[in-house]
Parts: C-alpha cells; structure tokens; sequence
C-alpha cells in the first residue's frame, strides 16, 4: 500500500513539473541548461528569447534542443508579461515608498534668510533662500545664463516685490527640475528676474511655493534642517 501510495506522489509531481513545463530548453555541451523561446534559428547559430533579451548560441556549443508546442510558448509569454507588470508595479510601489519618506536638507541662516543648496535642471548649484510667502521660485539673471536661459527671448510679465520695496520686472519660465539634497520635483514653475544689477538680498534667488507646495515641509530652527515629505 505505501509503494502504490509513493508510486501515486511521484506519478502526480511528475505531472505537476512537466505540465509547468512551457519553454523550449536547449541543453549546452558546457552541462547548463537555458530556457527559453526559440526565434530565429540556422544551420550554424541559434537566437533564444530569455524573457528580458535575446541570446545568441552557435550551434557548436549545443549539445541537445527541446522544443515546446506553439500553445505552450503562447503560456509562457503571457507568464512572462505578467512577472515583468507584477515587477514593474512592484518597483513602482517600492518608489513610491522611498519617495514619501521625509528628507532632511541642511540650510544656514543669516541675515539674508534661511539659505538652502538648490539643484535646477541637474546641472546648476544655487544658493537660494527659502522663502514661503514667495508664490514661484525666483532666479536671477546670472542663475538663468547659467541655466543656458536665452535671455533676451524673455519677455517680462509679473513684478515682483524685493525685501527693500522696490518692485521689478520679472519673467516667468518652467524648469525642468529643482532637487534639495534627495528630493526632487519636475516641471516647476519658477521666474527670472529681469533687473540686471543691484544686491537683492538673496544670493541666487527664492526657494518659493511652486517647489515647496508639493511636500509637507517643516523647519526645524534649532537643528538648522528643513525637513520635506513628498505629499
């Protein structure tokens, strides 16, 4: 009874392994085998679809080929659109996760304000003071030269108002991005202003609402950080 019980276990695992069994299998001269499907194949080479690329094998490194049905390797594409969307969601989800965790970015503060290393567009360091009541961020010329900004192409269409009353010309553009330390937001509304001299009391510009709108942010005066949680 125990040897018909075992024959029956080893009757339905073989069932189960080769029913699962959907790939074309090429068995190599080196002892490994590689699943996969079969794509384009000659006299001399061999072109294996693995999932996430194509491999090439010459025929000379072949020791045996096992094909599948056309019904099979159908199952075994869609198995392997569904692992890559279960992947992808993953990852996604994973992102999300590490992007909602709060940041914590260093600042000094002088007499000018608060002020906060800003990365615009990947490539230009600024030095810029944080500012809430700033409704976009603000750069100056200089910044925007920097930025490869055509500047004589901006025409000016708000004003701003400065720390010591005067109000100026400014024109307003899109960055492609704007990153503190590790966060970073995409597509920020921002300004350059147009007056060409003068101390305007904040170094590079205004870290304002149209970068800081989109965390939960909170200043933390004693430690000197600014603390940002992606909403």
């Amino acid at each position: 009874m125990k040897n018909i019980f075992k024959f029956s276990c080893c009757q339905l695992l073989l069932f189960i392994i080769f029913s699962q069994v959907f790939a074309d299998t090429l068995k190599l001269k080196n002892g490994r085998s590689i699943e996969g499907i079969i794509r384009e194949e000659d006299a001399e080479s061999l072109e294996l679809e693995v999932g996430s690329g194509l491999v090439k094998f010459s025929k000379n490194e072949i020791a045996d080929i096992f094909r599948s049905s056309a019904e099979d390797l159908d199952s075994l594409r869609d198995r392997w659109q569904r692992n890559k969307l279960e992947l992808d969601n993953r990852l996604a989800k994973q992102k999300m996760e590490e992007e909602s965790k709060p940041r914590k970015a260093v600042f000094s503060h002088d007499a000018r304000g608060m002020t906060i290393g800003v990365t615009l567009n990947n490539k230009v360091e600024a030095e810029m003071v944080l500012d809430t009541g700033a409704s976009l961020i603000l750069i100056t010329r200089g910044v925007a030269k920097k930025l490869g900004i055509d500047l004589d192409k901006l025409k000016p269409d708000m004003k701003v108002s400065l720390a010591d009353g005067r109000s100026v010309d400014a024109a307003r553009i899109v960055l492609d991005n704007v990153k503190v330390e590790n966060s970073e937001i995409k597509n920020v509304a921002a300004s350059v202003l147009m007056e060409e001299k003068g101390d305007f009391g904040f170094g590079d510009g205004l870290l304002g609402m149209s970068f800081l709108k989109n965390f939960n942010f909170k200043i933390d005066q004693k430690e000197k950080r600014l603390i940002l949680e992606k909403l």
